[in-house]
């Protein structure tokens, strides 16, 4: 077994965050690309060290070109000795970047589930991690979206998504495949700029690294930062919800209004997620939060009309017309 710079790097985080404990059921998507053949490569000559049981599952999309990427990946797992899943599909899968991300995350945990895996692992990088920055961003997210790429999350009460590599580059993960002549296949998708995030990565990318060369880094790091102050922020408004209301469809306007306005829009947003069937959008959440300190009897007309949202003395009343 070879060791690099990165197989340390890697080896300390895990020891000092505990992301993939001992003797654990690891269960690694592989796409066949770089970063995750690059995770393949460090999770096989970890294994020793941590004691895990680490199989690779790959997603066959039905998408043109997808039946050799799922061979060639196979044909990997053979050469690692590790056992090999092929998640597939008779539905058609639209090739849009969400359609083929929802059904991944679906597929694979379905997978883990049914094989009693308790940790899944991605590949995703620090580049991965600024890009959904500012993908986020230019489509209007708050806090959340811009720091939802997390080094892990709970995907079900028994299954939890690890990504290991947040802190590593694409240009690094690329070096370790040169380095021990990992067999990366060149996905086509990868370059058609009708995904967004190629666009991102080809085009946009390319101009910021001249601004500064630095700015995958700093855009990783404000990501880290935005979710920990998003995770802190949406605990402290889910208590002052619960405090304010009272009444399950009801806000008491006297509990927020002594809130900063960055808290009462939290507390509005969870408010209205647990009612609506729909998230609410920005303008609907801004609606609800001016009637915080609204006249009686004041009203918003940013919903649909079977939802009204109106001032009544001291309490902010949601009304829902149940029929069909």
């Amino acid at each position: 077994m070879g060791w690099s710079e990165l197989h340390a790097r890697v080896h300390q985080r895990l020891k000092r965050y505990g992301l993939l404990p001992l003797n654990q059921r690891l269960l690694l998507a592989v796409s066949g690309g770089q970063d995750s053949l690059c995770l393949g490569r460090l999770l096989v000559d970890l294994r020793s060290k941590w004691h895990w049981h680490v199989a690779i599952a790959h997603c066959d999309h039905g998408w043109s070109g997808d039946g050799e990427i799922a061979t060639h990946v196979e044909a990997v797992a053979k050469v690692w000795d590790l056992p090999f899943y092929l998640c597939s599909t008779s539905a058609t899968i639209p090739e849009t970047e969400a359609a083929a991300r929802q059904w991944r995350y679906e597929s694979l945990t379905a997978l883990a589930m049914a094989e009693d895996f308790g940790i899944l692992v991605t590949g995703h990088t620090q580049s991965d991690r600024a890009e959904t920055l500012l993908y986020n961003l230019v489509r209007g997210s708050g806090a959340a979206g811009m720091g939802a790429l997390t080094w892990r999350r709970s995907l079900t009460p028994s299954l939890t998504l690890v990504r290991p590599l947040l802190d590593i580059t694409r240009v690094e993960t690329a070096a370790f495949c040169d380095q021990f002549s990992l067999p990366v296949y060149d996905d086509q998708y990868n370059q058609n700029l009708k995904f967004a995030r190629n666009r991102l990565r080809h085009n946009v990318f390319p101009q910021l690294k001249v601004i500064n060369p630095r700015m995958e880094k700093h855009l990783a790091h404000t990501a880290e930062i935005l979710h920990r102050e998003d995770d802190y922020l949406e605990a402290i408004a889910a208590k002052h919800l619960q405090f304010a209301t009272k009444q399950q469809e009801r806000l008491y306007r006297p509990d927020l209004q002594p809130l900063h306005p960055a808290l009462q829009w939290r507390i509005v947003r969870q408010f209205l997620t647990k009612h609506l069937l729909k998230m609410p959008n920005y303008q609907q959440i801004e609606a609800v939060v001016c009637l915080i300190t609204a006249p009686n009897k004041s009203q918003t007309s940013s919903f649909s009309q079977n939802i009204s949202v109106c001032v009544q003395e001291d309490w902010i009343t949601l009304h829902m017309n149940r029929e069909t």
